[in-house]
């Protein structure tokens, strides 16, 4: 539970304030949210929620460079 309470502050701030402040709540929710997979696995017992958590762990980094490369341009 206190792990989706994490993820509330990190939603937040992906929807509201300066670019810059989206880009670190990005960053910020990616590993919170690959740590919530890994624990549901193991409570679980479901391997393919570890797959889906070194999948997303894989593509938030890839989406936090994309979205710096696109802040960098614009800025």
């Amino acid at each position: 539970m206190l792990l989706v309470a994490g993820l509330v502050p990190c939603l937040a701030g992906t929807l509201r304030g300066e670019p810059v402040s989206r880009l670190a709540a990005l960053a910020a929710a990616g590993p919170a949210t690959s740590l919530l997979l890994v624990v549901l696995a193991a409570a679980y017992h479901r391997s393919a929620y570890l797959d889906a958590a070194l999948v997303l762990a894989v593509l938030s980094v890839a989406g936090i460079l994309v979205y710096a490369r696109f802040l960098g341009r614009t800025l």
